[in-house]
């Protein structure tokens, strides 16, 4: 056989593996990543509790990540959290069939509703069938999510706070803040912090991390934000560069802890979600969940 057939040959085969590995082997495991939450005046009732986030399930996407879902539900399940975080986009392409598709999300997360663990939602751009930045402020799918979401529920929190009290402890609190979505234009940090008080300790949370750089400085130790997949394809250095500088308006990194425009007490956590966009693959990009243990210092 000549030099270049066999060359190609190879080729074909290098890209055949690829291409199975990344659609049919590495999107069905889930990787739990336990990360420490450094929460300024977090009361004692809180410390070493455990929190758990996860992500752009996309339901709705063909071939969509329905397998990892499920096995994401079972490590939050597992890891006993004191509530649990989604940081949006559970549907996908929903216009036509928003129901069915949020149904669908229902029965995933069932398990964790049943097990009487608490969970809290924002809304993710898929979730307003977008996939450029404009205005939704009228938006029949996002609102059919979220309602049958609540119905289901869950506790909506887009540009909303909320009081959280420590098991057995009534009078040890912690702040919940969720921030909206913002290729909806409905990333409002005034109104979601407006009701939290200054030092009170608290748990912030949103779809798209470059909403993240509109919170003021101080007010956001911890946070967790979604929406990058992990660019799908995680090229060491090269995804992170290229999310920063072509797909993030604010600069944010692609995944893992950010420190944007240089601010020491602002903190961000961008997990790289469960599903797919475009296309049904990952590649050095394994669906996540994070399971985070808070602490004062």
């Amino acid at each position: 056989m000549p030099t270049h057939h066999v060359m190609w040959w190879t080729l074909v085969k290098i890209l055949s593996a690829v291409t199975f590995y990344s659609t049919a082997i590495e999107p069905r495991f889930v990787a739990r990543n336990d990360e420490r939450a450094v929460i300024p005046n977090l009361p004692a009732a809180w410390a070493g509790k455990r929190i758990a986030v996860f992500a752009d399930m996309q339901v709705g996407m063909w071939w969509a990540n329905t397998d990892a879902v499920r096995r994401a539900v079972r490590d939050v399940i597992a890891a006993k959290p004191a509530f649990v975080l989604i940081a949006g986009d559970f549907v996908y392409n929903a216009d036509s069939s928003v129901v069915d598709q949020t149904n669908e999300v229902v029965r995933l997360i069932q398990p964790i509703l049943d097990d009487s663990i608490p969970v809290y939602a924002v809304l993710g751009n898929h979730d307003y069938s977008l996939m450029n930045e404009h205005s939704a402020q009228e938006n029949y799918v996002a609102h059919r999510v979220a309602e049958g979401l609540a119905k289901a529920g869950v506790h909506m929190m887009d540009n909303r706070s909320s009081v959280l009290t420590a098991p057995d402890h009534g009078a040890d609190t912690l702040y919940l803040v969720g921030v909206g979505e913002k290729w909806a234009k409905d990333d409002h940090p005034d109104d979601a912090f407006a009701a939290v008080p200054s030092a009170a300790p608290r748990v912030v949370f949103m779809h798209d991390p470059d909403s993240f750089v509109k919170i003021p400085d101080g007010a956001a130790p911890f946070a967790v934000a979604a929406h990058t997949h992990g660019m799908q394809v995680g090229i060491p250095y090269i995804s992170d560069y290229l999310w920063r500088h072509y797909f993030s308006d604010a600069g944010m990194g692609v995944e893992g802890w950010q420190h944007p425009h240089g601010d020491t007490v602002n903190t961000v956590y961008v997990t790289r979600g469960i599903g797919f966009s475009v296309v049904p693959a990952r590649l050095h990009a394994f669906p996540e969940v994070t399971i985070f243990t808070l602490t004062a210092r």
